[in-house]
């Protein structure tokens, strides 16, 4: 060995040694982390094969990344060359002691070398592109994904990524040119495709300088990827790099072991080893803990979803709340809790082991000690309550983070057991609890949007449901307020137009108590929930078909938790069914008797762009049926938003928030009713009475036109369509296919 080699091997020594202790230490300090949180109710390890199959499609697919195919590309570039450039670095140990060192058997098998070689350069190209996307991007404009997001963190892992990656290349060169000097075989584009040009730019050095290169070239990338180990293992906070390995981990532990996003239903608090329910409230222990107010009360899968966190932002660049100017960033929530966890962990951990309640200070030693996660340092209040729970965060994170579940689980806490919630709350709480519908209004008027129908009602004019094909599932808003009313009396009409037999509920009806689960008062959902459930199984109902996107989430799934099981399907997809097997034929202008085949004038067609409501789409993946059953109308033009499908933008209406005022930014409303308004469209169909309501308040607000009768967020809209021109009609669907049928 040559005195170059000598020091250089022990600067390697020295640095993995460094690097490889700190790094463990990094681990065991996200593995502590990890352990404050409780147990995760269903188990998140298996099926392991389900699991494992779904890791590997996500992984290797990029799945998450569809929206954006450039940065799918590269980051999965990146990605695969990180396993594969490894096995460059261990031979770069060899190269240390011996410049011609090859790895016993693969050294010099060339598709390992093409492998090698084409990922080194594709993972350059990568990394210079994903780095020039943080400079055209800045972090410090709000309007960024990256804003507030550690930029310095993600400069130095991409650059650390760019150093290896350019050493193995010139590495690649220099052995080429060694070999060649050695007159070895292997010295031939076949086991150097992409890098012989490179070394036949050193064909004319001594061997001794090639050697010493080498060497040195070998020390740089080893110290490059040593000193990276280093700075991650100090700082286990550093998702930018951490989520290389805890990505694995968290997506192999999603929800949902067959690979869809954490939507839909939410999961029930669990008190000890049971699930909160009605039966459980009344065994609650005096210091059950509900929801999550503090680190220890997160599961260990949040706390592993906030130390996963990549900080790209693209959660934050879908979030409704935050692209209004709210204070809610789905991201800067996970990356407080993500900080706040680290530093509070250890304490908490030092207090378990000297024993709970000990008067030694251990566990008072803790500054983050009795600090609740809400309203002080930790997560702003106005934040959590600005969340519609619309899902998008969800869908987007390419690391499977579950935000909602979190949020919903810190304003349960708020709620259940802190009693602080936005005043506005305080009475629809009530009005749930006294009327059993968030308008306030008595059962006996539950029917009165019947009125001159002819309405069957379960139990007065068919004795079971199992009698008619469906049972109606009306829903508050379909019963009380004016515009779902009509929606509600469209779907009678083209059901009984279609021979299909139906019966409601009437009075039976009681809120699905969606809003109230979403604002964190499980206890009010769950009475609310277990007294439908048991209604719909006393009328025998096994087919539901609703209008409300929110009713049709929580009948369809979270009613099987309390046991009510149905088959549940949105009036839009029962109605293009219909449509499709010619049971309801749209008729043109030109053939209201049905005769007519003829396309109608141009005059009298209309251009409508679809809004997906986010409980019935990203929620539950009805994305089709709403745009073939628009598609099936005569003289219809659809005319998509930018934002639709799985990028829809919110109404903002979920998570309560119909009920709430938005006192601070714009209106999420007025945000999605501009970009309606923008396709040039005669109406804006909708698909839930909840967006209705909303995307009518939008619409008026965006083209100035004054509301007759100002209410506040969540009032009763009033019927009719804007008549002025150049705005838009905000209308359901089926009333779209019932002005066609009537013609």
């Amino acid at each position: 060995m040559s005195g170059v080699s000598v020091g250089c091997l022990v600067v390697v020594v020295v640095a993995t040694l460094v690097g490889v202790g700190v790094f463990g230490r990094g681990i065991a300090r996200i593995v502590g982390t990890l352990r404050v949180g409780r147990p995760v109710e269903p188990r998140r390890t298996s099926p392991v094969g389900t699991r494992l199959a779904t890791l590997a499609r996500e992984v290797v697919g990029h799945t998450r990344f569809r929206t954006r195919p450039f940065v799918r590309v590269a980051h999965w570039v990146v990605m695969v060359s990180f396993p594969l450039l490894l096995v460059a670095l261990v031979t770069g140990y060899g190269q240390v002691v011996d410049p011609r060192f090859a790895l016993p058997w693969v050294g010099h098998l060339w598709p390992l070398e093409w492998a090698i070689e084409a990922f080194a350069w594709t993972a350059l190209v990568g990394i210079v592109g994903l780095f020039v996307i943080r400079l055209r991007h800045p972090s410090t404009r709000r309007a960024s994904r990256f804003f507030g997001s550690n930029q310095a963190q993600a400069y130095f892992v991409e650059a650390t990524v760019a150093a290896v990656v350019l050493a193995v290349i010139v590495l690649r060169g220099l052995e080429y040119a060694l070999a060649a000097q050695d007159d070895a075989g292997v010295a031939s584009p076949l086991h150097f495709p992409l890098t012989a040009w490179l070394g036949e730019a050193w064909s004319g050095a001594a061997t001794h300088t090639l050697e010493t290169a080498v060497v040195l070239t070998a020390t740089v990338k080893i110290v490059v990827s040593m000193a990276w180990f280093v700075v991650i293992g100090l700082q286990p906070t550093m998702g930018v790099a951490w989520h290389r390995f805890l990505a694995i981990v968290n997506v192999y532990a999603r929800r949902e072991a067959r690979g869809g996003p954490a939507l839909g239903p939410l999961l029930p608090i669990r008190v000890g080893d049971r699930p909160l329910d009605v039966e459980a409230l009344e065994d609650l222990p005096d210091d059950a803990r509900l929801g999550a107010g503090a680190i220890e009360d997160l599961t260990w899968k949040q706390l592993l979803d906030v130390a996963t966190c990549t900080e790209c932002g693209r959660c934050q660049d879908q979030c409704p709340a935050w692209a209004t100017g709210k204070p809610l960033s789905p991201k800067l929530v996970t990356l407080a809790l993500r900080d706040h966890a680290a530093a509070t962990a250890p304490y908490l951990q030092a207090a378990a082991k000297a024993g709970a309640g000990t008067a030694d200070g251990t566990a008072s030693a803790d500054p983050h000690a009795g600090l609740d996660l809400v309203g002080t340092g930790v997560i702003d209040a106005d934040a959590l309550w600005a969340c519609t729970t619309c899902g998008a965060c969800v869908q987007q994170c390419p690391v499977d983070i579950e935000h909602v579940d979190t949020i919903v689980d810190m304003r349960r806490y708020q709620v259940l057991m802190e009693s602080a919630f936005p005043n506005e709350l305080g009475g629809t709480f009530t009005k749930l609890e006294r009327q059993g519908n968030p308008w306030g209004l008595p059962a006996r008027a539950r029917m009165d949007w019947a009125k001159g129908l002819d309405v069957p009602q379960v139990g007065v004019d068919v004795e079971s449901a199992a009698d008619v094909d469906y049972l109606f599932w009306i829903g508050c808003a379909g019963a009380y307020d004016d515009r779902a009313k009509r929606t509600s009396r469209a779907v009678v009409e083209l059901l009984q137009a279609a021979g299909v037999s139906f019966a409601v509920l009437g009075s039976g009806e009681s809120c699905t108590g969606d809003p109230a689960r979403r604002a964190g008062n499980e206890i009010l959902f769950q009475m609310l929930a277990s007294a439908n459930v048991e209604a719909l199984n006393e009328a025998g109902a096994t087919r539901i078909v609703v209008t409300c996107a929110h009713c049709f989430n929580t009948i369809a799934r979270e009613y099987p938790q309390l046991g009510g099981r149905y088959e549940v399907v949105h009036h839009t997809e029962l109605l293009n069914r219909l449509v499709a097997d010619g049971l309801l034929v749209p008729l043109t202008a030109a053939g209201a008797d049905g005769a007519g085949a003829s396309t109608p004038p141009a005059a009298q067609s209309r251009r409508v762009t679809y809004h997906d409501p986010c409980y019935l789409g990203r929620h539950n993946k009805v994305y089709a049926p709403p745009r073939e059953l628009i598609g099936a109308l005569p003289g219809v033009e659809l005319a998509e938003m930018p934002r639709h499908g799985e990028t829809s933008f919110c109404c903002g209406a979920g998570g309560a928030r119909v009920w709430m005022e938005e006192t601070i930014g714009s209106r999420i409303s007025t945000n999605r009713a501009e970009e309606a308004i923008a396709t040039g469209a005669d109406v804006v169909a909708t698909a839930c009475p909840y967006c209705t309501i909303m995307l009518t308040d939008g619409v008026r607000a965006a083209t100035a036109e004054p509301a007759d009768h100002p209410a506040p967020a969540g009032a009763a809209a009033p019927a009719g369509a804007a008549t002025n021109v150049g705005v838009p009609e905000v209308t359901d669907i089926s009333l779209l296919l019932l002005d066609s049928i009537r013609r």
